[in-house]
């Protein structure tokens, strides 16, 4: 088996050698690339190979830079240094990975799914990673701007205990019970605000976190928050929503 192995650090990249002759000593490395160029210059010259090992971060760039450039149809076995949110999404995707630094029982692991997954077609997979960095690595807000009198001033989002609408209108209220217009719907803040920090508990208020004192059950599959700048009903999580809200709550 022809492998390819695509990573900027020379010993990752020998540590990754040495354990794939000690899995198959049939399999041969026939290229060593550590840059989003040289790959992409590569393959446009032809380079083929059975499998490539592909280091999501590289020196000039992140790797799936190269996917924009060029079309590669070969299985792919990603190596990240990610954390668990990453990982999950990449098996939430079903995309082999390897965590770093690369253990030889891993590697027997990600090549006997490669066997078994061999006509598998690649491009989706491919399409389903970039979605994942892509929405790991998305920038959210981290403050908004509001007016207070003639004033104009900032809210930075860890000072923010929910936002709310009321008759049509958006409002932003920081922990300290300020409560300010602001100009976007409930809608585009859930796009804006990171997800692990603020909710969507019903259709007219969005909570921070750390605004989440205590959670009780309520009537008809529902819950409700213990919080203060909320009436009752403003507190009720959606039956819709419990499940994700549950989630939510446990990181």
């Amino acid at each position: 088996m022809k492998v390819i192995i695509v990573e900027d650090e020379k010993l990752t990249a020998e540590h990754l050698t040495m354990l794939l002759q000690k899995t198959d000593s049939n399999i041969e490395v026939v290229q060593y690339l550590d840059t989003v160029k040289a790959t992409i210059h590569a393959f446009k010259n032809g380079l083929q190979a059975d499998l490539l090992f592909l280091d999501i971060h590289l020196a000039d760039g992140n790797s799936f830079e190269i996917f924009k450039e060029i079309k590669i149809e070969i299985p792919i076995i990603f190596t990240t240094a990610f954390d668990k949110y990453a990982i999950q999404a990449f098996k939430q995707n079903s995309i082999d990975y390897l965590l770093k630094p690369v253990s030889l029982k891993d590697l027997q692991f990600a090549l006997e799914k490669y066997h078994k997954q061999q006509q598998t077609v690649n491009k989706n997979l491919i399409e389903n990673i970039t979605s994942a960095y892509q929405q790991l690595n998305k920038q959210y807000k981290n403050r908004f701007m509001v007016k207070h009198g003639q004033t104009i001033e900032t809210i930075e989002t860890a000072e923010i205990h929910h936002f709310e609408t009321e008759d049509s209108l958006s409002f932003l209220v920081t922990a300290k019970g300020n409560r300010f217009a602001i100009d976007y719907s409930l809608e585009q803040l859930e796009n804006l605000l990171s997800p692990k920090e603020f909710f969507r508990i019903n259709r007219k208020i969005i909570i921070h976190i750390k605004a989440v004192e205590k959670v009780s059950t309520y009537f008809n599959g529902r819950l409700i928050i213990k919080t203060i700048f909320l009436d009752e009903e403003a507190r009720i999580v959606s039956r819709e929503r419990v499940s994700d809200f549950k989630k939510w709550l446990d990181g």
